[in-house]
């Protein structure tokens, strides 16, 4: 286990001691989001007093690797990255790949990731997890886990559709003296301060860096992010299956309702079936994907896209994220009792 300022789950203070760990100055963490979180948005992430993330694909190779976090580090902040447990049970080749450049912090998300954790672990880095639920939960308590990211459902990208943000939250908060990280919904300094009022040692902001001027995401997708509403997302595994990409099951995708979701997300059977038989659809949305043709290809966003603006800096979103200061400390004097000051 790498040394730390405190022992961060026994700690009294967590919020104190993941901030003493990680070096940043306001509470806020650029979600790991694969296709959109390089080095760049990482970098200004925590250049501007946040902690800037890496995100890592299922097919990201070594020089990109290599790449992106020496981008990620060249300012001389402490910065992280995030990748796929499922992804890693092939091989932990990446993880070793992107510990050679020494973040400070990894999260291993979505399957098992106690391998993972343990090579982070001899690295010196801290390791967090993801979790969708309470078993998500209950396995993210046990001892190789530093740090404890509660994922609503409403957050963009994959993850669980089971259990919203809030009463997750909640749950971690009430089970566990970790550090914990608030993800899903999130977009504006009321949210921040939300999640902070109630315990949270951070936020975890995914669909608001995905438009930010350095997201590696394309125009035409930051775009479509800054024009939907908060009810124009849709979970689903439809993408996934037309591209053939595997997934587990339990893990869809929240993304911006289009022409491909609105005529397969709700027929996942006949889609399965379909792409078994054929590369129409798998090739046309490939060829979306490659176009950034937000009308057919996936558009990983959150319900806070309706809340997400185009041409911000990363720097400019954290100035108004930090806000939530303002917003505590406004909440905190207006149920006063009579005769207090």
């Amino acid at each position: 286990m790498p040394e730390l300022p405190e022992k961060l789950s026994t700690s009294t203070h967590r919020n104190d001691s993941l901030q003493d760990a990680l070096g940043f100055t306001e509470p806020i963490f650029n979600a790991s989001m694969a296709g959109a979180a390089g080095g760049a948005l990482a970098a200004a992430v925590s250049a501007a007093g946040g902690f800037g993330m890496l995100g890592l694909g299922g097919n990201v190779t070594a020089e990109w690797i290599d790449r992106e976090a020496s981008l990620a580090a060249a300012a001389g902040h402490k910065w992280g990255a995030g990748l796929m447990a499922w992804v890693l049970e092939g091989s932990l080749d990446p993880l070793r790949q992107v510990l050679a450049h020494n973040p400070a912090f990894v999260c291993i998300s979505f399957g098992e990731p106690g391998p993972a954790a343990a090579l982070a672990h001899d690295s010196g880095a801290l390791v967090g997890m993801q979790v969708g639920n309470a078993a998500d939960l209950s396995r993210a308590l046990e001892e190789d886990i530093d740090v404890v990211i509660c994922r609503g459902n409403e957050g963009g990208g994959h993850g669980r559709n089971e259990v919203s943000t809030l009463p997750l939250l909640q749950l971690a908060l009430e089970q566990t003296s970790k550090p914990v990280i608030a993800a899903g919904g999130l977009a504006t300094s009321r949210g921040v301060a939300a999640v902070l009022g109630a315990g949270a040692s951070a936020a975890w902001i995914g669909t608001r860096f995905a438009a930010a001027n350095e997201s590696m995401s394309q125009h035409n997708i930051k775009e479509a992010i800054g024009a939907a509403g908060v009810d124009d997302t849709v979970y689903t595994r439809a993408f996934d299956i037309a591209q053939r990409i595997a997934w587990p099951s339990e893990f869809g995708g929240r993304a911006l309702r289009n022409n491909f979701s609105d005529a397969w997300a709700e027929r996942i059977e006949d889609l399965s079936a379909a792409v078994a038989v054929d590369e129409t659809l798998t090739n046309s949305v490939n060829a979306a994907r490659d176009k950034a043709d937000p009308t057919l290809a996936p558009v990983y966003a959150g319900q806070s896209a309706g809340l997400s603006t185009v041409g911000q800096s990363a720097a400019e979103i954290i100035a108004d994220l930090s806000a939530f200061r303002a917003v505590l400390q406004e909440a905190a004097h207006r149920w006063d009792r009579p005769g207090t000051a």
